[in-house]
């Protein structure tokens, strides 16, 4: 299944991105495949996912918890745990494994493995849709007789922004 990207999520990197309409449409698609899937979207786990689109910085389980803390959600590591795990499960987020992190899912109720380009510079990461990688990587793993059990690839290097910094 091809996943296309959604005009109105215009890429984290780009400068004309509208972070506004980034998070809303991001909520906007978590509610709906919620009640889709007659999962439950509690205050907690809403705040949690609003916190990992906030900024296109993955963010640790610590970091949500001293948020959580202070906007006065209960403040045990086990809540925001099992909010990140609810995420994951609904395909809400996906977790950045080099960074021990979470970030939204770009594209949630597509099932598709999370391939992700991460800022070392500025600690941005977008989600990069690419079908053509997934197949090529399957059929590479099927040609040897593997069989994968997890799969992360993250491409780290410089967003345009910081490469042009980095140039003055």
């Amino acid at each position: 299944m091809a996943i296309s990207a959604d005009p109105a999520n215009a890429s984290a990197f780009e400068k004309n991105h509208d972070h506004g309409r980034c998070i809303h449409n991001a909520m906007e698609r978590a509610l709906r495949l919620c009640k889709q899937n007659g999962a439950r979207l509690t205050p907690v786990r809403q705040r949690v996912l609003e916190l990992i689109w906030q900024s296109h910085r993955p963010l640790g389980a610590y970091q949500l918890l001293e948020q959580l803390s202070k906007e006065g959600f209960n403040s045990a590591p086990p809540t925001v745990y099992r909010a990140l795990e609810f995420l994951l499960e609904q395909g809400l987020a996906h977790r950045i494994t080099s960074l021990n992190a979470f970030i939204g899912c770009s594209h949630p109720g597509c099932r598709h493995q999370g391939y992700f380009l991460i800022c070392r510079s500025c600690g941005s990461a977008e989600e990069l849709p690419s079908e053509s990688l997934a197949e090529s990587l399957r059929q590479q793993v099927s040609q040897r007789g593997f069989l994968v059990e997890s799969e992360t690839v993250e491409l780290s290097g410089l967003c345009p922004d910081c490469r042009e910094q980095e140039s003055h």
